[in-house]
């Protein structure tokens, strides 16, 4: 599960498994040129829809697990602990989230 941190003025997030999102982000990039590539090469089209449909499986992947980290840090927000009500909400609306992105 990613982790997320409000900075002290309580602007942005900062996500603390940023390697491993940014691993993410290289991979689609590489599939991207992937397509740059066969399209140059006219490669067949049933090959780039395979790799656009990776492309899109790995976009939804990605932004679930940031919505996940971001949703999980705005129940923290406040001075107290969660409920644990409100953990299985969350987690409930994040599980939600991970199957409407695929």
């Amino acid at each position: 599960m990613s982790m997320v941190k409000q900075n002290p003025k309580g602007q942005k997030h900062i996500i603390t498994n940023k390697n491993k999102l940014l691993g993410r982000i290289r991979k689609i990039k590489g599939q991207l040129e992937g397509v740059e590539k066969s399209l140059g090469e006219d490669a067949d089209c049933k090959k780039i829809l395979h790799i656009l449909a990776s492309i899109r499986g790995a976009l939804g992947g990605l932004m679930a697990e940031v919505m996940e980290s971001h949703i999980l840090e705005h129940i923290g927000e406040e001075k107290r602990e969660p409920s644990v009500n409100e953990i299985l909400m969350a987690q409930e609306l994040v599980d939600s989230i991970k199957v409407f992105m695929k």
